[in-house]
């Protein structure tokens, strides 16, 4: 029986406010246990809870980012449970009417070997307060608990179950992951509890509309574990069906020791939590002029970014996107094509697709912090243009660039005479270098006087050869064709 994957994800994502949700308590991370919990935190009697606007306006942000309706009037409800890290024995959220409602977020994926946009459907995005933390190491058989991320301010941003594959939802979580950085409303840090995913994971035979009974992985904190976590689940259920068994809905943990999910506890249904209207907090309301100030402080998004470098500097659609998966990545292009000018432009995408991305990747570095400034590699563009170096040195002057942690805007041009890298152009000297290559290679030319062009790529490669490959190819290959020729 051939299986289809069903998987939507709801991603907790804590809002870079100074202060938390409902109170003037601190979110900085690290802090000493139990520092940073007021009595609102800690909920005691007779506090009342008094909401962030700070908190408000990034979730507007990110409904304006994400095309949805800001909501003029939403509500926060007590989302009921009992848990030893949840002080007050329910949680402040949003249920029947969010803040944010519906929605999409569009990138770029890889599928059957080529690049296509996609785009996912948003649900729903939701104000709501963190939980605290319960601490199991290092207590002797007990458990500890540190309040302090109790009442941090989350957005809660849910979508359709619309992804078909482990890779398609890791695209996204990356590109969510992405826009909310490039807004400034999160700082996205994975290792510290800012951008966690709760993946919901069904399986159906291909062609059924109905769906099959989905299970909630919790709290996965790494792209790496959304995706294994999320591929094991999905084997796990199709072995369960197929040997006669029958999944049952409920809340797993991902252990990435194991590379495994486990049960946690059986999974509730809404009715479960007992929602209802939280009586310390009057409704959110909204005005369209409140939205108007926000989208007046907004940076320019994905999109419309995209939009601009297809018209602007004549990319294609593929290149913009993944140019603007990252605000500092659209930057470092922009800067490179305000220094080198705007032919540059394709040329420079080429190089952040291919060397540069790959060089980041291997050494673990973002590209807000590149050893090799813009400015510095726009000059090394210059020098591929103006004939001084070819592309394949220009890949070994970059390296070197990188090794020294370039420092100064001429640092390629000390690079290129330093190593003698500055490639051979006067006609006399490539002369020589192919009298010299087709008095060694009498075949090759013969075969290409009798008809065989492609004979001719076995010469140039023998003449770069000969020049340590710095002759200008173009140089080259035209005085090769003119020889042969005559």
């Amino acid at each position: 029986m051939q299986w289809e994957v069903v998987i939507g994800l709801e991603t907790h994502t804590q809002l870079s406010t100074v202060s938390k949700i409902f109170s003037g308590s601190s979110t900085q991370f690290g802090a000493e246990p139990n520092t940073q919990a007021s009595p609102v935190d800690l909920a005691l009697p007779g506090v009342l809870p008094v909401l962030n606007r700070g908190a408000v306006e990034k979730a507007i942000q990110f409904g304006l980012a994400v095309d949805a309706v800001i909501a003029p009037l939403s509500v926060f409800a007590r989302k009921n449970y009992f848990y030893p890290d949840l002080p007050k024995g329910y949680q402040i959220s949003q249920f029947e009417i969010p803040v944010v409602q519906g929605g999409k977020v569009s990138f770029v994926m890889e599928k059957d070997g080529k690049s296509e946009v996609r785009s996912v459907q948003l649900t729903r995005a939701h104000l709501e307060e963190d939980a605290g933390k319960s601490l199991h190491e290092d207590y002797q058989g007990m458990t500890g608990i540190d309040l302090n991320r109790a009442g941090t301010p989350l957005l809660e941003i849910v979508t359709e179950p619309d992804m078909r594959s482990a890779v398609e939802a890791v695209a996204y979580a990356k590109a969510l992951h992405s826009l909310v950085m490039w807004l400034g409303i999160s700082d996205g840090n994975m290792q510290e509890g800012s951008f966690r995913c709760d993946a919901n994971v069904s399986v159906r035979p291909v062609g059924q509309k109905e769906y099959g009974t989905r299970r909630e992985i919790k709290n996965l904190n790494s792209f790496r574990f959304l995706e294994d976590a999320i591929n094991y689940e999905v084997q796990n259920q199709i072995e369960t069906i197929e040997d006669g068994g029958v999944v049952r809905q409920e809340t797993r943990l991902y252990d990435p020791d194991k590379k495994e999910t486990r049960s946690m506890r059986s999974k509730e249904d809404s009715q479960d939590y007992r929602y209802f209207p939280d009586p310390d907090l009057p409704p959110l309301a909204i005005s369209r002029e409140w939205v108007e100030r926000v989208r007046a402080t907004m940076p320019e998004l994905p999109a419309a970014m995209r939009e601009r470098f297809v018209r602007e500097y004549a990319l294609s659609e593929y290149d913009a996107a993944v140019l603007t998966q990252s605000k500092a990545m659209a930057a470092y292009f922009e800067a490179i094509v305000s220094k080198a000018g705007k032919e540059q432009a394709k040329p420079a995408a080429n190089w952040l697709m291919g060397d540069i991305s790959s060089t980041l990747n291997r050494e673990s570095v973002d590209i807000s912090a590149s050893p090799v400034s813009a400015t510095q590699f726009a000059l090394l563009l210059q020098r591929i243009t103006d004939g001084t170096i070819s592309n394949k040195i220009a890949k070994e002057v970059f390296a070197a660039m990188w090794e020294a942690k370039a420092s100064q805007d001429t640092l390629a041009d000390e690079i290129i005479d330093s190593k003698g890298l500055r490639q051979i152009s006067d006609s006399g000297a490539l002369e020589k270098i192919v009298d010299d290559v087709m008095a060694a290679n009498a075949k090759s030319v013969e075969e290409f006087r009798a008809g065989k062009e492609a004979a001719i790529n076995a010469l140039i490669g023998q003449a770069m050869k000969a020049s340590k490959g710095k002759a200008n190819p173009a140089q080259l290959t035209a005085l090769l064709k003119q020889k042969l020729t005559a």
